[in-house]
């Protein structure tokens, strides 16, 4: 009879000042949290490695931070408005105001969507075409979403169903699957080939095309292991047609990954020439081949 074997951690807040007030207005506490320290440290590892990219493949250095900027804004905002419509319409009901609580709940497909709608408003603003920007994040998103997800792991803020398995967790009161876990570990393998391939330009697309194909259909399969609302009532997560709205979202970015990787070894099979779009200057930049 097998049972789970991975332990449940919890890692308590680092309280700086509280409870208590804090000068003339109310403050219940001050505290650093762990899921939010490691999706700050997420964010700035990712940043970063899209902008040692820029650097190497000699692209617009403003015009990538500011891609970077309304994707990051345009996520964050989306991730917690989408969270709140999809997954808790009651509060948003009781509380509209609700919605300008960023820091009140976030989803995964929620900041998808707002990073794009950021990418169009760039677009918008710039002129630009952002599929070589986006393809530059996309190679270090993986990086980032492995620390966002350790996150949830150590939050325990995606509990799936009651299990004996061995990969369960041992929360209190049973084993169960955890999600966030899940996806972090599924997530590494994918951020260690992305560090490999990013070594060099690839067609605009690549990277957003392989990072879709990869996630959608393991997210879906895992929204499966959720919990069930005969279980945790409205703190499970709803379904819509029988599926949770990421599955829906699954559905959407598959379709979306196989346009863009379909397009980029398109480009692929006309040699070089996208060189100048992926990374104007790298070729320039590469040193000679020696004769024979």
């Amino acid at each position: 009879m097998t049972a789970p074997l991975i332990p449940y951690i919890d890692i308590h807040a680092l309280h700086i000042y509280g409870p208590g007030q804090l000068g003339p207005i109310g403050i219940g506490e001050i505290s650093i949290k762990p899921f939010g320290t490691l999706v700050a440290l997420g964010v700035y590892l990712g940043t970063e490695l899209v902008r040692r990219q820029g650097e190497r493949f000699k692209l617009d250095g403003k015009a990538l931070s500011s891609f970077v900027l309304y994707i990051l804004v345009g996520g964050f905002i989306g991730g917690h408005v989408l969270d709140t419509i999809f997954y808790h319409p009651d509060q948003l009901v009781k509380s509209p105001e609700s919605l300008l609580l960023i820091w009140a709940g976030q989803s995964s497909f929620g900041g998808f969507t707002g990073a794009f709608l950021g990418l169009l408003y760039w677009r918008h603003k710039f002129k630009r075409s952002p599929l070589v920007y986006a393809d530059v994040a996309a190679s270090a998103f993986p990086m980032a979403w492995v620390f966002g997800r350790t996150g949830c792991s150590v939050a325990h803020d995606h509990p799936g169903m009651l299990s004996d398995a061995w990969f369960a967790v041992q929360y209190p009161g049973g084993g169960r699957f955890d999600m966030g876990l899940y996806e972090m570990i599924l997530t590494i393998p994918l951020a260690a080939t992305f560090l490999f391939l990013m070594r060099r330009p690839r067609p605009p697309g690549f990277f957003l095309g392989i990072m879709c194909i990869a996630y959608a259909p393991t997210r879906f399969a895992l929204d499966f292991l959720r919990v069930q609302a005969g279980e945790y009532g409205k703190e499970a997560d709803p379904r819509y047609g029988g599926l949770t709205p990421a599955q829906w979202g699954c559905l959407l970015l598959l379709a979306g990954g196989i346009l863009l990787a379909y397009r980029a070894a398109r480009a692929a099979e006309k040699g070089s020439e996208w060189l100048a779009l992926a990374a104007p200057g790298f070729a320039e930049a590469q040193p000679p081949t020696a004769p024979g």
